[in-house]
């Protein structure tokens, strides 16, 4: 299932070979909660001279109260990894509480 993607990004200008990673990354996460609307993604180069400047915020819609997770690394693909593990926890969590009711 194809989840509705927005990429932002901030300062720099996205490739699309790194909108195509996120969309992945994003599309896996209906394996584990299938009710998701669409995700709002934000993409930030901090100037703060770092090795870790690179920001993903990732916003999930979904029925009831929406996820979101913001993880900082190295690179976008690392960042975009800590940051769907973060939401595919999250989602677990929500479909438990969800099964309880």
């Amino acid at each position: 299932m194809n989840v509705k993607l927005n990429a932002r990004s901030v300062n720099f200008d996205a490739d699309q070979k790194l909108i195509d990673f996120i969309q992945g990354r994003v599309d896996k996460l209906t394996q584990v909660f299938d009710r998701i609307i669409e995700a709002d993604v934000y993409l930030k180069v901090d100037n703060n001279h770092q090795s870790e400047n690179k920001t993903v915020e990732i916003r999930l819609y979904i029925p009831g109260n929406d996820l979101f997770a913001k993880k900082t690394a190295k690179n976008f693909e690392a960042a975009t990894d800590e940051v769907t593990e973060a939401l595919r926890r999250q989602a677990k969590k929500r479909k438990e509480k969800v099964r309880r009711v």
